[in-house]
């Protein structure tokens, strides 16, 4: 089911959230404070269940002395931002071309049939939301998701499955490839240099 988003009538920080708000903003030249929008609606987000209401836009928005729409065109150009909520794990799946080259389709056809929801949806028990999005920047270890803030890479099915499964159950699967691969080094352990070790 797609969820509906409730407005509320106001937002302010909390007075952690606020201090470190501030501390965002002291890092920009006076008169240049608009560029904090971003970091401080991800700081919103956080602060409500993961998604931003209009009234917390509005609120950063006179914090940074900008209009409101400059904060609504930041808002609704980056997929990081939700502007409806979310279910407790966001899943994120990167569709452009290196992981759909490397086997995207399965790791969306694993998610679908797992989860039971299309892309843009969310479970019926607020678990689980599902999201396509563009290039997150781990090429190299195509496919991947990305679920709240973990990056889950060298996907394929069932490894998919395997780490919906463990979340489903409330625990917390390793990030990183789920595979052997060890960071971003080739499968099976680096080779590049091996050829050179003699000659040392």
């Amino acid at each position: 089911m797609t969820a509906v988003a409730e407005q509320m009538d106001a937002f302010t920080f909390s007075e952690e959230n606020r201090a470190q708000a501030e501390a965002v903003i002291q890092r920009y030249p006076p008169g240049r404070q608009a560029s904090a929008v971003m970091p401080l609606l991800d700081l919103a987000q956080r602060q409500n269940d993961g998604w931003l209401p209009r009234a917390a836009m509005h609120h950063i928005a006179e914090m940074l002395e900008m209009p409101r729409i400059r904060v609504y065109e930041v808002a609704t150009f980056y997929t990081m931002y939700n502007l409806a909520p979310v279910g407790k794990y966001r899943v994120q799946v990167c569709t452009t071309t290196p992981c759909w080259l490397r086997g995207s389709d399965d790791v969306v056809a694993a998610c679908k049939a797992k989860l039971g929801i299309g892309f843009g949806e969310t479970t019926a028990d607020g678990l689980f939301t599902l999201q396509e999005v563009e290039c997150l920047g781990a090429c190299v270890n195509a496919p991947m998701i990305q679920v709240n803030d973990e990056y889950y890479e060298d996907l394929d099915g069932p490894r998919t499955e395997a780490v919906l499964d463990a979340l489903a159950k409330g625990e917390t699967p390793a990030p990183g490839p789920q595979n052997s691969r060890h960071t971003s080094e080739p499968e099976g352990g680096p080779t590049t240099l091996e050829a050179f070790r003699g000659d040392d």
